[in-house]
């Protein structure tokens, strides 16, 4: 079953092995861009004074993730230098702050954060956005398809302005009503 999360939620969480050993702690979260899957996890030390780690967390190498912890099985999941984990960052987005516009040319506000579909493969499902126009009330959107990905703009069927959310615990009832909208449409 899959459930709904903030990214923002996901960052400063511990990371911990299943031995209880707390190594790290997410700093940000990349994503793919084109498929809006969680590529990797960036990580800082625990600790007051501890900086940025050299090694990042790839998602394949996630055991859980829970709303108090990230789970790995050892410290052998982080990567060091690893290919694989350069691969993942340089595909990745940042969309915070970005416009959100529908395909008419609606503006629909800024990216404040972005809504992560947890499960085996954690993709993002939507974006909290901060609305100019109603006096920067936040609504979450669900967003399935969207028509364009950029740092500066993402672009979304016309139909994602129907289905909005005011919480999290309402998010699912518009993620569906959006799916069966888009469903009818094709």
């Amino acid at each position: 079953m899959s459930g709904y999360v903030l990214a923002s939620d996901i960052a400063k969480l511990p990371v911990v092995t299943l031995g209880g050993d707390d190594i790290a702690q997410v700093k940000d979260i990349v994503f793919d861009a084109a498929g809006g899957s969680v590529r990797c996890f960036t990580l800082s030390g625990r600790g007051l004074l501890a900086g940025p780690l050299k090694r990042d967390l790839l998602w394949s190498r996630v055991h859980a993730l829970g709303p108090d912890a990230v789970m790995i099985h050892d410290e052998n999941a982080l990567a060091g230098d690893d290919q694989a984990a350069r691969d993942a960052k340089s595909s990745g987005g940042d969309v915070i702050g970005a416009r959100i516009m529908t395909e008419g040319g609606t503006d629909l506000g800024r990216i404040v954060d972005v809504i992560i579909a947890t499960g085996r493969q954690p993709v993002v499902a939507g974006y909290e956005v901060e609305s100019s126009a109603q006096g920067h009330h936040r609504v979450l959107l669900p967003v399935i398809k969207p028509v364009a990905v950029s740092g500066e703009m993402v672009v979304v069927p016309d139909t994602v302005a129907e289905f909005t959310a005011g919480d999290l615990s309402g998010f699912p009832e518009a993620a569906h009503g959006l799916q069966a909208r888009l469903e009818q449409e094709s």
